[in-house]
């Protein structure tokens, strides 16, 4: 059987054509690759997969700000992840 990885201009071609599998495998690669910058880009253009992918780093770094922002972009799970982490009790033993 070929090899059926597509490359980058393949993928964007058919982004660009409406097809979301392509758009979520690019932000697969933006992802992989830590390409925060690209992942944004494919969420204003409607990537769901992106605006989860962005989500679950911005979780992980405690990031309120980009939360919001993703959820202003259109990703109401960022916004669902912002309200929980903004309702949560601060860690025991927590000093400022």
């Amino acid at each position: 059987m070929a090899n059926m990885n597509a490359d980058r201009d393949t993928l964007r071609e058919l982004a660009d054509e409406g097809n979301e599998t392509a758009l979520d495998r690019l932000a697969d690669l933006a992802d992989a690759a830590g390409d925060r910058g690209e992942l944004s880009e494919l969420l204003d253009e409607g990537s769901l997969h992106a605006g989860f992918l962005l989500t679950r780093r911005a979780v992980t770094a405690g990031d309120l700000r980009e939360l919001q922002r993703i959820a202003d972009a259109g990703y109401d799970a960022a916004g669902n992840e912002l309200e929980r982490l903004l309702k949560a009790p601060e860690e025991v033993g927590h000093q400022d």
